[in-house]
């Protein structure tokens, strides 16, 4: 699969991993029982959260910096990132005794930004990250170096393919995380050359859909990010440099949903106890919403990262276990009389479903007089065990109210209120 005219091959791969090898090292390939499971063949996961500053972007930034000049060195370097690519140049120019400047998005990761200025680089915060570091390298002579339109940041990042080629050589798909393509493109580039038969699939956000779309359409296309979990991968264009390797190497680029991201985070803190960012969990996401298609060999997924911040990781956890089926929200009407509520908890513990909060609603809703509201968080086995809960409250005399409902909640009111021609449901304030 290799050119000779391409500015990445394996022989660049190669010396690329003797440079890095003081500053990144390599990370562990992981079975996953859960994850094979779903697939049908074995899954492992090469987790690059526990590489040095929680991310694979060390590599490209080792294989940079160590091939800068002496001069350019001692002028020191500066990079654009929303936090792992900053953290990487900044551990590796600390390393070197190189001065360090990163620009940053406002409203970029509390965590990231700490974590950055934690390897003494100058963080800067900015509006337009990439066309301010720019500028700021030509005014004071810095070298620039770019989170993945570089063949040398390529190179560093292709490295992981070694390593999987080297742990699993029979290995028969690969799933990896697609922002700008450095990573992807890295590894395709890595992993075709020495196993032509492998299918390398790249994953992104659906709220960050540039290289998917351009990679269907033929030809680099500029498509501004949504906000997204996955910010590492928020990306509005593929770089010169990636897009005719990923064109070249990949075998396809799907999307996936904010809703899936959360999901996949949350079941990698569950299931394989990893704390891993939106970005890094796209592949499982992808293979949990059932778009990698089935393979007879192993299947690696490339967890990119995982410096996630925690009020972000708690949310974020919350959230995916509503959309996995682990949560349940029930509003429901009641009678205001003594013992109603007791009896509602009662119907609920004859399920086993765990009680995480009750709220009794009264004053300051739109509830006509002799009437209530409960609001319940119920924490469920799955999916089936949420139906057995509703299948209780029916056969307890309440019914389900056909209303629009979010993922994970349900609304009911005793039977009794929706006999009759008038809908009462209003009445019983829960639209």
């Amino acid at each position: 699969m290799e050119e000779a005219t391409s500015p990445v091959d394996l022989s660049s791969i190669r010396q690329a991993q003797q440079r890095i090898s003081g500053f990144a090292r390599p990370t562990p390939i992981i079975s996953s029982r859960y994850l094979s499971h779903l697939a049908g063949s074995p899954v492992y996961l090469k987790v690059e959260a526990l590489q040095r500053t929680g991310s694979f972007k060390v590599r490209g930034a080792a294989n940079k910096l160590a091939l800068l000049s002496e001069a350019e060195r001692r002028r020191g370097v500066i990079a654009a990132s929303a936090g792992n690519h900053g953290q990487g140049v900044a551990v590796v120019a600390d390393g070197m005794d190189v001065s360090c400047t990163v620009i940053m998005p406002k409203g970029a990761s509390v965590a990231k930004v700490q974590a950055t200025r934690g390897y003494h680089a100058e963080v800067v915060l900015h509006e337009e990250p990439l066309s301010h570091a720019r500028t700021l390298a030509k005014e004071k002579g810095l070298s620039f170096i770019h989170p993945f339109d570089d063949p040398a940041v390529i190179a560093g990042q292709g490295t992981i393919g070694l390593e999987i080629i080297e742990k699993l050589p029979d290995i028969e798909q690969v799933i990896v995380p697609v922002g700008g393509g450095g990573l992807a493109a890295g590894i395709a580039v890595a992993v075709k050359s020495l196993r032509p038969q492998a299918r390398i699939i790249g994953v992104q956000a659906a709220a960050a859909p540039a290289i998917a779309r351009s990679f269907r359409d033929g030809r680099p296309l500029v498509v501004p990010p949504h906000p997204t979990i996955a910010d590492g991968v928020a990306v509005a264009a593929p770089g010169e440099v990636t897009f005719p390797l990923l064109r070249q190497y990949l075998d396809d680029i799907v999307v996936i949903s904010e809703d899936v991201i959360a999901q996949a985070i949350a079941l990698l803190l569950e299931r394989a106890k990893l704390v891993v960012e939106g970005a890094g969990a796209l592949g499982v996401a992808a293979l949990v919403d059932g778009q990698i298609p089935a393979a007879k060999g192993p299947t690696v997924i490339v967890i990119s990262g995982g410096n996630i911040d925690i009020p972000l990781l708690a949310r974020t956890a919350e959230h995916g276990l509503v959309h996995a089926g682990r949560y349940l929200s029930l509003n429901i009407g009641l009678a205001d009389r003594p013992g109603q509520l007791a009896h509602l908890l009662a119907i609920i513990a004859a399920t086993e479903a765990n009680v995480l909060e009750v709220q009794h609603h009264r004053l300051g809703e739109r509830l006509p007089i002799g009437r209530v509201r409960a609001t319940l968080l119920l924490e469920v086995r799955d999916t089936q065990h949420s139906h057995e809960v509703s299948s209780a409250l029916e056969g307890a005399g309440y019914a389900r109210v056909p209303l629009e409902e979010p993922p994970g909640q349900r609304q009911f009111v005793p039977r009794s209120w929706l006999q009759g021609d008038e809908d009462e449901t209003e009445g019983a304030g829960l639209r």
